[in-house]
């Protein structure tokens, strides 16, 4: 029982950073942030698990403009 619990606890904590990278990475693929190497750093920062979703959040979100 206390297995299953540390189970559930993991994943609690894991599935919503696995979701925010997926998102990040997304919503990278779907802007223009003026040049190709931008956009591949960006790419990069959003997809380093855990702490690149947030960096991406905080300091790269706004930089790039919907090319769609």
């Amino acid at each position: 029982m206390e297995d299953f619990k540390a189970i559930l606890i993991f994943l609690a904590i894991c599935i919503p950073f696995f979701i925010g990278t997926i998102w990040a990475v997304v919503d990278v693929a779907q802007k223009d942030f003026g040049s190709a190497g931008a956009k591949a750093k960006w790419w990069v920062i959003a997809s380093i698990p855990f702490a690149g979703f947030i960096v991406y959040l905080l300091a790269g979100f706004r930089k790039g403009k919907r090319a769609f």
